[in-house]
């Protein structure tokens, strides 16, 4: 099966505590005068047919970007693949692309260079492709096939939360992205926020 990019929903996961931020809401981080997030969706909409933010609180701001944000089915900040879950639930693309909100420097060639993967594997109907920079997996920066959620389910409700473990159950392809490591720079520290 031939994926362009208008196959494709990027999530935008800024759903999480911030536990390392002083429990600052990582999207809205000011870094280099703009909010995180808006890094993000600047790098990310022009490679995808369409956005969304996954955001467990501050909402309305981030609707105030423009784009539809969902919250994760599961209480309590379970972490990126709840994120997955209620993404492939509510769109209607056939792929999610999932990105951290606290990537400022993500890849200009992200889409393309994972489409060029999957679109190379004869049966790429279940594959995940998933990026690499050369020394390990990045792996909230994945193209992931809705087809998957009812696994991503089955695995969550085994109380499972490690995105690791349920990419180990199925076919994962790595991008490489080794020529550009820098790419995948995010934010954990407030130190960090002079950075690059």
């Amino acid at each position: 099966m031939h994926i362009n990019k208008n196959n494709i929903t990027a999530v935008i996961l800024a759903g999480g505590k911030g536990r390392r931020l002083e429990g600052q809401d990582k999207g809205l981080v000011i870094y280099k005068n703009k909010a995180l997030i808006e890094h993000v969706i600047e790098r990310i909409k022009p490679q995808v047919g369409s956005v969304i933010i996954n955001a467990n609180r501050n909402q309305a701001t981030y609707e105030s970007y423009g784009f539809t944000v969902i919250s994760d089915d599961m209480s309590d900040f379970q972490g990126p693949l709840a994120g997955f879950a209620g993404a492939m639930n509510f769109v209607s693309t056939q792929y999610i692309l999932t990105l951290p909100c606290d990537g400022p420097l993500l890849p200009l060639n992200l889409v393309s260079k994972m489409l060029s993967k999957l679109n190379a594997k004869a049966d790429n109907t279940n594959s995940i492709i998933v990026a690499h920079d050369g020394e390990r997996v990045q792996s909230v920066y994945a193209l992931i096939p809705v087809a998957l959620l009812s696994s991503l389910q089955a695995f969550l409700k085994k109380d499972e939360r490690k995105v690791g473990l349920w990419y180990n159950e199925q076919d994962v392809i790595h991008a490489d992205f080794s020529d550009m490591p820098e790419a995948f720079f995010n934010i954990n520290k407030k130190e960090q926020l002079g950075e690059h």
